[in-house]
């Protein structure tokens, strides 16, 4: 299936190169042939659960927090969703009260527990406006899980920051089981659907940018013509839907 989206320029952010040639050099952002939950053959591929010692999570935490505060989203608390945004919060929010920004962190358990202080969320109470922090967002699932615990504890949802914006098209489980293609992304579906800010470190075009500014490293540059060819049939509009 085509894509409808409009040739941009390149965004050549220097977050955001930075960010790409750590996450490679990192072994984090990988480039080959993966198989996506969608059923897609993706040329890269993305494992945040391999920021996996102390340096890079610092690393890695520096980013978020760069991008968090220059997006000027305004936010009263930082919240992880299990499993893999528990680790990222609580870096994050670290990295936060660093440069200045102390906010109340809380995250969630998938199991509830029925001792001790019981319930499902763990650290400061929710309250005010919230910001998620995760990994990726491939179709909303664990942000509309998010939004929904925070709803309950009386909260709001304010804003989700990401560490990369694939800008490709969300899919929809059938009602015969099967998964459709839908013009429009994760993050453009909480954005405009859902009512939420979002911020992510890189994107899709930010890889590409990477990849093309590599002809030093033939291995890196050919991998360009395949995701580039990977965003033609699976990528989105840059306009809103």
């Amino acid at each position: 299936m085509g894509s409808t989206q409009e040739t941009t320029p390149a965004s050549q952010d220097a977050l955001a190169q930075a960010f790409v040639a750590f996450s490679v050099e990192s072994g984090v952002l990988r480039l080959g042939e993966f198989k996506t939950k969608a059923g897609r053959l993706s040329p890269y591929f993305f494992n945040a659960g391999l920021f996996d010692d102390g340096a890079k999570l610092v690393r890695l935490a520096q980013f978020y927090a760069q991008r968090i505060l220059a997006s000027g989203i305004e936010f009263d608390m930082v919240f992880g969703p299990a499993y893999k945004g528990i680790p990222l919060g609580a870096a994050v929010a670290m990295e936060l009260a660093r440069l200045g920004k102390n906010v109340g962190f809380a995250y969630n358990r998938k199991e509830v527990k029925d001792h001790g202080e019981g319930g499902s969320l763990v650290g400061a109470p929710l309250k005010g406006r919230v910001l998620i922090v995760d990994d990726v967002m491939s179709a909303g699932t664990a942000a509309r899980e998010s939004i929904a615990l925070i709803k309950a504890a009386g909260a709001q949802p304010h804003a989700v920051a990401i560490a990369l914006d694939r800008q490709e098209m969300a899919t929809e489980l059938q009602a015969d089981g099967t998964l459709k293609d839908v013009p429009y992304s994760a993050v453009q579906y909480v954005r405009e659907q859902v009512g939420l800010a979002v911020c992510a470190i890189a994107s899709l075009d930010d890889l590409l940018d990477y990849l093309s500014s590599q002809p030093a490293q033939p291995a890196l540059a050919d991998n360009h013509a395949r995701v580039l060819a990977y965003r033609a049939r699976y990528g989105v509009s840059l306009v809103s839907p």
